[in-house]
This record gives structure tokens, C-alpha cells and sequence, in this order.
């Protein structure tokens, strides 16, 4: 039952060229940074992933996307990376663009076995092109389908040996339901405890959705926009 792993390298072993992966994380804020430098040293290629937007240019995921690795970007937002604008203007980036509720709804239902769902968000718009459209309720909707992938790349704050989780604030993002629609679900901690040491009722993914751990290290958390004003 033990899911330990020594570190990045040891629980990404099996990662290949051309899987689909989801990373957590949005913007900067809890993303699995571990993982994707490794994924980066790796050079792994033709990448699929699933996330709410590609970091920024020289940071989280735009690390993988500036040495070429990705194929796909499935994302909300697309902000704050420049070579994201290039590759996609060049043809070089497929990019399926999502409302970001829908993105979440989308994972979500990937992770409970739900195959599809109808949303009013995005009917009427280029959103909707070649899907199935369908008037529920009085209201139009589109058929959106659920995501799963090969690889769920996870950034948690502490958990136990088994896999259960507890996330730190805003970092939780989209972490959690990532959890739940990986096939194989990595997650990196930056506390791992004994079982038993965390409250039942603060834990947010329970051990079942994880199959590997490993503890991360020296964590930038950086901010991609910092905006203040001067004291009075």
C-alpha cells in the first residue's frame, strides 16, 4: 500500500512520447513544478496536455512548450505566454479552447464516469462547432465530453503514505478533480506524513484516486502578475 516514490524522475518512469497528460495548477499557483522540470529534462515529446493554460513563457508548463515536447494544449486561457500565441498562429500548436467551467465540468465528469453532458455555455459560438446541440429544458445546450488522461500530474500540500491529500488555499485549483480522472495520478507533496496523522474530515482527495507520491523540493511558487499600490 505504500505509494512512495524517491522523487520526480523514479514516478515519472513510464511516461512516454505522446501520452496525455493533465497538470494542475492555474496560472502559476500549485503547479506540479517538479514534474514538468523533469518532463522537461526527460525531453518526452508530442505531449497532450490538459491544463487550465500553458504557464507562462519562460515558466510551468511554457518550459515544455518553448523545447517543442507539447502537440495539444486542452485549455481555458491562453494569456501570458508568447510562444503559446506563436506556435498556435503557426499551425505548429493545436489548441482546443474551453470555457473555463466547462473545463472543470469536463474533468469532473471525466473522473466520476460521466461520458458527456449538455451546458448552455458556448451555444451559438464558435464553442459549439461540430458538436451536438440539443434544447434541454426550454434552453439550448451543447454536448460537451468528458476528459481522462494517461497522466494526472498533481501538486497537493501534505499527504499520507496511501495517497490521501490535503490541499494549501487557492493551490487546491484544479488539482482536485485532476485527481480523480488520470489513469495513472502522480502526485508531488511538500509534507508527507505517516497514516493516521491527517484529520479525516480535512482531506480533500482520498487515497483511492492516487497511485504514486513523491515528496518535491525546492518549490518558486512564482507569481506570474504582481500588482500593489503604495502605502498611505
Amino acid at each position: 500500500m505504500n505509494k512512495v516514490y524517491d522523487n520526480a524522475e523514479a514516478a515519472l518512469f513510464d511516461l512516454k512520447d505522446g501520452a496525455t497528460l493533465m497538470s494542475g495548477g492555474f496560472g502559476l499557483c500549485g503547479n506540479p513544478e517538479n514534474s514538468i522540470q523533469r518532463l522537461a529534462a526527460m525531453g518526452t515529446k508530442d505531449l497532450t496536455i490538459i491544463s487550465n493554460n500553458c504557464g507562462t513563457t519562460d515558466k510551468g508548463l511554457g518550459i515544455l512548450l518553448a523545447q517543442g515536447q507539447v502537440k495539444k494544449m486542452v485549455s481555458s486561457y491562453v494569456g501570458e505566454n508568447t510562444i503559446f500565441a506563436e506556435q498556435f498562429l503557426s499551425g505548429e500548436l493545436q489548441v482546443e479552447l474551453t470555457p473555463q467551467g466547462t473545463l472543470a465540468e469536463r474533468i469532473r465528469a471525466g473522473g466520476a464516469g460521466i461520458e458527456a453532458f449538455f451546458t448552455p455555455t458556448g451555444f451559438g459560438t464558435k464553442v459549439a462547432e461540430g458538436k451536438e446541440t440539443r434544447e434541454v429544458g426550454g434552453v439550448n445546450c451543447v454536448l460537451e465530453r468528458a476528459l481522462r488522461a494517461d497522466f494526472a500530474l498533481i501538486k497537493a500540500w501534505k499527504a499520507d503514505r496511501w495517497g490521501n491529500l490535503v490541499f494549501r488555499k487557492t493551490a487546491r485549483n484544479f488539482n482536485a478533480i485532476m485527481a480523480t480522472a488520470g489513469k495513472v495520478t502522480i502526485v508531488e507533496v511538500e509534507e508527507l506524513v505517516d497514516v493516521g496523522e491527517l484529520e479525516p474530515d480535512q482531506i480533500h482527495t482520498p487515497s483511492v484516486y492516487v497511485q504514486r507520491i513523491f515528496v518535491g523540493k525546492d518549490y518558486e511558487k512564482p507569481i506570474e502578475q504582481r500588482t500593489t499600490r503604495p502605502r498611505s
